[in-house]
């Protein structure tokens, strides 16, 4: 059966699995619907600004506090802040692709974090792993009481059964799960992709700001579920992300059993296909903050938390231009991944499912290679396709884990992608004045 939506960002939705069910004029009734238990669940503390209030109703065949204790469960290759496990050192990273899983794992068992920055419980930095997943979650579930989680695919579709409904994501796309609401993860083949945990504030769309009303992301793109009731008794298993550990409870039924809710606090999947890209149709480039998807923003006005940007499919233009990303050295650190094709300032080594790590004052850019078919190109317009790569972008350092860095994907010679460039010469070919001897 094919999975229904409903369109728009941060709106507020009301769906119904069975006809009747949400109760109408009030949100909790004496006497609900069908019987239904009434619960809200509040993704913002109660007295924040309307505008960035985010909380849904759900109604449910049985309470979710109905459960057993919690019990501590081995946490595997998933990490969580504060990231402090070993030294971060300055240097460039950058990982091959993280290899499937010899024996089946599910998403949570298939986790690897790569590398974070800041403290749940402080709720501010983000958490990188990559999931890796050979079988479907069938009577296990999981929630994050640490963070919102935005997935990207870049191997194989997930289908994200969720207490509000589903959302199929296939590479090219991405879903963000908030925080507490709990979901399983199907598969039907082998499954990779990258996985954001957000400690901070709730990703949103961007400030257009001199762009004016249009452009980037727009609202009615994101699609959020509608109401899809799991009425399943039997052994179930909840695992909990919290404080950075994990914990699991056993249930007699599915969590899955909200036949209908209505609110503004819901999983969303977005097509990246559908980002309107822009950029100079002159000359130089603009930052890549013109490439936001979304942002989390922190405490300071224009300093993300974390910023998702993508590089889409884009006509290039410039005019007497170097028209990759420039060298470059940011207060902002960045992580870097490929979901498909080649990325324009890497002409090899960087490889789709690969990961790099930029940080704080790093110095980077375009490779030699790339560097050089640049600066000889014949400037026309020209078309970046069958590509697609994505950063996430935060004030925080990326502080990879001991795993990643004992990792056989560490590219040891990373470094050697900008050696080779030859000393700089004046317009005449003779050796710019003042050069040291």
């Amino acid at each position: 059966m094919k999975v229904a939506y409903q369109s728009g960002f941060g709106n507020t939705f009301s769906s119904e699995a069975m006809k009747g069910a949400l109760p109408p004029g009030q949100n909790s009734p004496q006497h609900t619907p069908r019987g239904l238990y009434t619960e809200v669940i509040s993704g913002t503390s109660f007295t924040a600004l309307r505008a960035e209030n985010l909380s849904s109703w759900l109604y449910r065949l049985r309470p979710a506090a109905m459960h057993a204790p919690f019990k501590r469960i081995d946490n595997g290759l998933l990490r969580s802040g504060p990231f402090a496990e070993m030294e971060t050192p300055p240097n460039r990273l950058r990982w091959d692709p993280l290899p499937m899983p010899s024996k089946p794992m599910d998403f949570v068992d298939g986790l690897f974090t790569i590398a974070g920055s800041g403290d749940p419980a402080a709720q501010t930095g983000v958490a990188v792993h990559v999931y890796r997943a050979t079988r479907s979650m069938k009577d296990r579930y999981f929630y994050n009481a640490d963070a919102e989680m935005m997935f990207v695919p870049q191997q194989g579709a997930l289908l994200l059964f969720s207490e509000l409904g589903k959302l199929e994501v296939a590479p090219g796309e991405i879903a963000v799960l908030p925080r507490g609401v709990k979901f399983k993860v199907e598969v039907e083949k082998p499954s990779r992709g990258y996985l954001c945990e957000n400690y901070g504030a709730h990703f949103r769309l961007p400030e257009l700001g001199p762009i004016g009303s249009q452009g980037l992301a727009q609202r009615r793109d994101f699609l959020a579920p509608v109401a899809a009731l799991e009425d399943k008794a039997g052994g179930c298993e909840v695992v909990a992300k919290f404080l950075g550990g994990l914990w699991a409870s056993e249930l007699p039924h599915s969590p899955l059993d909200v036949v209908a809710w209505h609110g503004n606090y819901a999983p969303y999947k977005y097509d990246l296909a559908k980002f309107m890209a822009i950029n100079t149709v002159s000359f130089d480039h603009a930052d890549p903050s013109i490439f936001t998807v979304l942002t989390s923003p922190s405490d300071r006005h224009g300093v993300a938390n974390c910023d998702f940007v993508i590089f889409p499919p884009r006509w290039l233009v410039a005019e007497h231009t170097f028209r990759p990303p420039w060298f470059h050295r940011n207060v902002m650190s960045e992580l870097m991944g490929l979901v498909h094709g080649a990325y324009d300032a890497k002409a090899e080594g960087f490889l789709p499912g690969g990961i790099s790590i930029h940080n704080c004052m790093s110095a980077h850019g375009p490779d030699l290679a790339s560097y050089e078919k640049a600066v000889q190109a014949e400037l026309k317009p020209a078309k970046i396709d069958n590509s697609l790569a994505f950063m996430w972008e935060s004030r925080y350092v990326f502080r990879p884990t001991r795993a990643a860095m004992k990792a056989p994907q560490l590219q040891k010679k990373y470094d050697e992608a900008w050696s080779g460039f030859k000393i700089a010469k004046s317009g005449s070919g003779s050796d710019f004045p003042g050069k040291s001897r």
